[in-house]
């Protein structure tokens, strides 16, 4: 049974800091292409940040410079560190395992990040 569980969302304040983690309970985590994706109210869901399985990282314009996304095989894990976040972060955070061809492809349940002052 494959499953993803993310956690350390909270609230934060604007300018604050916030790292998520996604522990992955997969045979074979270093074959997947892991990513961050977050789902805002009334809005669709996007891709914040990516990493392949080779390690290399990919990010959405509007976190670049201030999120980090990382993986750790050994673990099984992949992480989000959020810098400077804003307002227009607050969304549920979900982690994603996937394929590049289609042969695995799963979700997390979502963490909630809310930034307010």
């Amino acid at each position: 049974q494959v499953q993803l569980v993310e956690s350390g969302g909270g609230l934060v304040q604007p300018g604050g800091s916030l790292r998520l983690s996604c522990a992955a309970s997969i045979s074979i985590f270093s074959m997947y292409n892991m990513g961050w994706y977050r789902q805002a109210p009334g809005k669709q869901r996007e891709l914040v940040a990516a990493i392949s399985s080779g390690g290399s990282p990919n990010y959405a314009d509007s976190v670049k410079g201030r999120f980090t996304i990382s993986r750790d095989n050994g673990k099984k894990m992949v992480n989000l560190q959020m810098n400077s976040l804003k307002p227009g972060d607050t969304a549920v955070y979900y982690c994603r395992a996937a394929t590049s061809i289609g042969g695995g492809d799963y979700w997390g349940k979502g963490t909630l990040v809310t930034v307010s002052s």
